[in-house]
């Protein structure tokens, strides 16, 4: 009796294709000279492939498109979460994107709590609740100040509580 050729190949993969291994989200301030930049020379020489913003992106490409471009194309993210990440808009609209695919493309998420307590974190105290709170009062002055339009209003409100939610 002959068997079927049929392999899994021949099936459409449900996952897009990943251009990275690593997603690495992390405060430059903070850990791009030391950490972060040693962490991405060890997976380099181990052969996984990371996503680092300040090369990741070429020339004349627009950030705000291509750092969500580059999530979705990992199969992992590590976020490296240090004193000032939560400072920091881009790194938490990096976090919320890392989020939704962890969500809906079972991308794997690997926190490092560097110079951090995770509880802080988690319960958003010290410099972790200091930042919160100071983008939580940016975003009532902005609906206050601007015109905004009620669809605008509603997504910064999402945002907020998205961010504050987040563990």
């Amino acid at each position: 009796m002959k068997r079927s050729s049929l392999s899994f190949s021949s099936f459409p993969s449900p996952i897009p294709p990943k251009n990275f291994n690593v997603f690495l989200s992390f405060r430059g301030e903070d850990t791009r000279n030391n950490f972060t930049g040693f962490l991405n020379d060890a997976l380099q020489q181990k052969g996984i492939h990371a996503f680092l913003d300040d090369r990741g992106i070429d020339r004349g490409k627009c950030v705000a498109e291509e750092l969500p471009k580059a999530i979705e194309e990992s199969s992992h993210s590590i976020i490296i979460l240090s004193t000032n990440y939560a400072n920091s808009t881009w790194c938490l609209n990096e976090l919320l994107k890392i989020l939704d695919c962890k969500k809906t493309m079972e991308q794997i998420l690997i926190p490092i709590f560097y110079h951090v307590d995770p509880t802080h974190v988690r319960n958003k105290m010290g410099a972790f609740g200091e930042a919160f709170a100071k983008h939580k009062q940016e975003f009532r002055e902005k609906k206050e100040k601007t015109l905004l339009t009620q669809r605008e209003r509603e997504d910064m409100d999402n945002v907020m509580k998205r961010w504050m939610a987040f563990e």
